[in-house]
């Protein structure tokens, strides 16, 4: 692979690692907070709101034993699996409970003891460190992956909705540049909007988004890896950033929870936004329309270094919103 002398690109891959090692650095703390947990544990918090605040750990363990109606556990072994996907030294694959795993939607995976009874939980972990809570990814690939990850899942979609969705991302053959002539283009030459793909294919992904929206939304937080035995279960997003480990907001839901609870916020719709900077920037009255579904956001990535990827985000300040309903 030719190595990139670019330094502004290398600065933000710099900055990606970076940030991917700060999440994982949580993860990791998370896990060993929990592990550190005192024996048994007796749950002291059955509330079913969304937004909490305090020590991770707890509030994750409380959620968890009232996800699975238990008043206690009698032993748990939390673990983190950041490493499953980073460049960072060591091995690719962990055990737990048996199972080998090479790649994980869960960030932490617990394995709670009652009595005879063993449950084993993923949990998908989310933090923010600024001081107002941002947008938070929830996946990253290609238009072809996102759309055989939904055909594979029992999702009907055409060929025409495959090319839709590669034109919004800008796949090279898919362009505007590749197909007009765009001299007088006031928009980007090098991906279509939604209100320019394929009108069939854009017709099938609205009815995909619009009759199947907790499906899609599942798929997204539990289904990246067809070889994956522990999905989460349960998500916990650390909201901004904090005084101190104990003094921590947290938002928390399990996965059916929030899965209901985004669709009751809003089902699928569009935001309007105009390109405001960057190299194609858009004269005023130049509009175009942002897919959205609940609090999940659809837009192309744009990143230099994967310009074409799709990329789902949730809403930022989401839980805020959820927590009212």
């Amino acid at each position: 692979m030719q190595e990139t002398t670019d330094s502004k690109l290398l600065h933000q891959i710099d900055a990606g690692t970076k940030g991917r090692r700060k999440g994982h650095s949580y993860e990791n703390e998370l896990a060993r907070r929990a592990n550190r947990l005192a024996m048994p544990y007796m749950s002291v918090d059955k509330r079913n709101n969304v937004v909490h605040n305090g020590a991770p750990e707890i509030i994750l363990l409380d959620k968890i034993l009232a996800y699975l109606n238990w008043d206690h556990c009698d032993r748990l072994e939390a673990y983190a699996t950041g490493k499953l996907a980073t460049s960072e030294k060591g091995s690719k694959e962990i055990t737990i409970d048996g199972q080998s795993i090479t790649s994980a939607k869960s960030d932490v995976i617990l394995v709670l003891y009652k009595s005879n009874e063993k449950r084993v939980i993923g949990v998908s972990v989310k933090q923010c460190n600024n001081r107002n809570p941002t947008n938070a990814q929830v996946f990253f690939s290609t238009a072809t992956a996102f759309y055989h990850l939904l055909t594979a899942n029992g999702i009907s979609l055409s060929t025409k909705a495959l090319k839709a969705m590669r034109q919004f991302c800008g796949d090279m053959g898919f362009r505007p540049m590749d197909d007009i002539d765009c001299s007088n283009r006031l928009s980007s030459p090098e991906r279509y909007f939604w209100e320019e793909i394929d009108r069939e294919g854009k017709s099938e992904w609205e009815s995909v988004f619009i009759n199947n929206q907790d499906k899609v939304t599942r798929l997204l937080l539990q289904k990246a890896y067809s070889n994956d035995p522990f999905p989460p279960e349960i998500i916990l997003h650390k909201t901004k950033k904090a005084a101190s480990v104990e003094e921590q907001e947290i938002a928390i839901f399990t996965m059916d929870q929030f899965i209901e609870l985004s669709r009751r916020y809003s089902l699928f719709a569009y935001s309007m936004y105009r390109v405001k900077k960057g190299r194609f920037k858009e004269p005023e009255g130049v509009l175009h329309q942002a897919p959205r579904f609940g609090v999940v956001q659809m837009q192309r990535g744009g990143q230099k270094q994967h310009p074409t990827q799709l990329q789902f985000n949730l809403k930022a300040g989401y839980f805020y919103e959820l927590d009212k309903l």
